[in-house]
């Protein structure tokens, strides 16, 4: 792993502020990501519910434009994720939830001006066949890329760790998806950590599949901590990222192991802004 002066990549970064600077209220982390020299930003959704009240949204919304920072990517709503539910997309009988997230989703976008959108598949259920969850999945992934693609956004398929009954583990379980799909601004969420944790060969997928990956997230394995804590070479898969045509952000999306501010020493205060 480089050091801070070893930093050998050009591409930008993301701070992911549902898992960094969770010192802090919901609504004063954009500010505080600002103020570490972040200039763009990306949630899970921040919201309790797929259906939040409107002065919740403009709170949110606000949040992010007084500090003067980008949003570039929102996760629709994904259910209890405290409770290890992990989508909607293929979740028999919420699909009304699915609905309403996804134009709420569609509505902050346009006002932020973000362009991608997390649609976290869902876990498998107990009593429903999988053909069933799966063809549902086809049909609201449909739904939800067509909207986007109305404001020139993409959907970003994510294979998950921790998670047994989450059925996207591996990059091409994802590509599997949007193979079947053939939309194309359905896109690989890499993030090297899950991927690295279930076993994927990270230079292997980033081999084959940068083409098609819409955006890239970040965490050391094991332990899911700030880069130089684990044994990933992640400055070392993302030049290789970047030398393979990547050219979007990469979401910081780790757990602090400690203050969020001491975590981030690993990178240089002038490599976090978008230059």
């Amino acid at each position: 792993m480089t050091g801070p002066a070893g930093v050998r990549h050009s591409l930008p970064y993301t701070a992911n502020l549902s898992i960094l600077f969770t010192e802090l209220p919901l609504l004063e982390r954009a500010q505080a990501a600002r103020a570490a020299g972040f200039t763009a930003v990306e949630y899970w959704w921040p919201f309790d519910s797929a259906d939040p009240r409107p002065v919740e949204v403009e709170k949110f919304v606000r949040s992010i434009e007084q500090a003067g920072v980008q949003l570039t990517g929102l996760n629709l709503f994904a259910g209890d994720m405290a409770a290890g539910e992990r989508g909607l997309v293929s979740w028999v009988g919420r699909e009304a939830e699915f609905a309403v997230s996804l134009t709420i989703a569609i509505g902050i976008a346009e006002r932020l001006g973000c362009r991608s959108f997390n649609a976290l598949y869902g876990n498998r259920l107990d009593g429903v066949e999988p053909s069933e969850q799966d063809a549902l999945a086809l049909q609201q992934l449909a739904t939800a890329a067509e909207a986007a693609g109305k404001i020139g956004a993409q959907l970003v398929l994510e294979p998950l760790s921790g998670t047994p009954a989450y059925p996207l583990k591996t990059a091409a379980d994802a590509v599997a998806v949007m193979d079947r799909l053939g939309l194309d601004n359905v896109r690989l969420l890499a993030d090297l950590y899950h991927l690295a944790v279930n076993g994927d060969d990270l230079d292997s997928v980033i081999a084959e599949y940068t083409p098609r990956t819409g955006h890239v997230q970040i965490a050391d394995a094991p332990g899911r901590h700030q880069p130089g804590t684990g044994e990933l070479d992640l400055e070392g898969h993302l030049e290789k990222l970047a030398v393979a045509g990547y050219r979007g952000h990469v979401g910081i999306e780790y757990k602090p192991d400690g203050p969020t501010l001491a975590s981030l020493a690993w990178l240089p205060e002038e490599r976090r802004g978008d230059k």
